[in-house]
């Protein structure tokens, strides 16, 4: 049974309306944020046109799924068909609220967390036109937000995720239900932000791969630090956030922190493989980190993948990765 770090007194930040939320986003990280990029960050996550613009002579690098074969026949020279871009997306936020996310060892915890990278991503997307729209799984997937555009519906999604009651305890997160529904229900090409920490019973790997056939899709994983690491801070109850099932420890002993330790290096190990098969882009999100930090390091892998895709032979999978490889 996977555990959860120990109970420890946490200080929340002061809550906030959604638009409180929103308007310190946009002054404090997003203005910031167009000024570290300067707007570049706007390309990061493209439309999916599909008009056809122009016909032209195949070239190294080009996609070979665009080849026109009836032109190449003809003419007896590979052709590949031009399409206008389409830079209007559609962008869908796949948001895992169970019971393991309400949990921080500091100023936050990870659906803190994990609300603000939605409002901001949400905000950036929509102010250039873009719709988003949302999955929310607790127990379940008990809530759909449609896609639209406009902060309006940035101040939905966000009064959505803060009008929740706590998620209940005694059901396991089973992630697979959360991507199976999205596949089922997003029958446009779209970027889909997976916003979770990955603690669920297995079986998500599969349907996150058949998620990325179809739809262009990164994963934000949300992290404490304690649950990497324990500190020694003698007899501590641990309780599993999923069951509320409660264990008394010693971290006083060092054996059982490493062991601890051991045990979430292999699981992060496991985790980054999963991704990489699944071949989807990831960001770590951790409740000590800095958002923009973050998000600025996501980016400026982003632009140098997009930079080297043309290298790339077609059908291979170059990941862009912020999450930390195992000690």
């Amino acid at each position: 049974m996977s555990r959860s770090p120990p109970e420890l007194h946490v200080v929340r930040r002061t809550a906030e309306t959604a638009e409180q939320v929103l308007r310190r986003l946009e002054w404090t990280v997003l203005r910031r944020l167009d000024g570290l990029l300067q707007g570049h960050h706007r390309t990061l996550m493209r439309g999916h046109g599909m008009d056809l613009a122009d016909l032209r002579e195949y070239q190294h690098h080009d996609d070979v799924r665009h080849i026109d074969w009836n032109v190449t026949a003809r003419l007896d020279q590979p052709h590949v068909r031009v399409f206008t871009e389409d830079r209007e997306m559609s962008a869908w936020f796949l948001l895992d609220l169970s019971a393991s996310v309400d949990f921080g060892s500091g100023s936050q915890c990870k659906k803190d967390l994990s609300a603000d990278f939605v409002s901001l991503v949400a905000r950036m997307l929509t102010r250039e036109g873009n719709r988003v729209g949302a999955l929310l799984y607790g127990s379940g997937v008990d809530a759909h937000l449609p896609a639209r555009s406009g902060r309006s519906q940035v101040l939905q999604l966000l009064h959505r995720l803060q009008s929740r009651p706590p998620a209940q305890e005694g059901r396991a997160t089973h992630l697979h239900e959360l991507l199976e529904a999205a596949a089922h229900q997003l029958k446009r090409r779209s970027t889909v932000f997976v916003v979770s920490d990955f603690i669920s019973a297995p079986g998500w790997e599969k349907p996150l791969g058949q998620l990325a056939r179809r739809h262009e899709v990164v994963v934000v994983r949300l992290l404490d630090p304690l649950e990497l690491e324990l500190p020694d801070l003698g007899l501590v109850p641990m309780r599993d956030a999923e069951t509320g099932e409660y264990l008394l420890v010693d971290t006083h002993d060092k054996g059982f922190r490493q062991r601890f330790a051991q045990g979430a290096q292999a699981r992060e190990a496991q985790l980054m493989q999963a991704l990489v098969r699944a071949g989807v882009d990831a960001l770590e999100l951790r409740t000590d980190d800095d958002l923009l930090e973050a998000l600025v390091r996501f980016c400026e892998l982003r632009r140098r993948r997009l930079q080297t895709q043309g290298s790339v032979r077609p059908g291979a999978f170059a990941p862009t990765s912020t999450l930390r490889p195992a000690a």
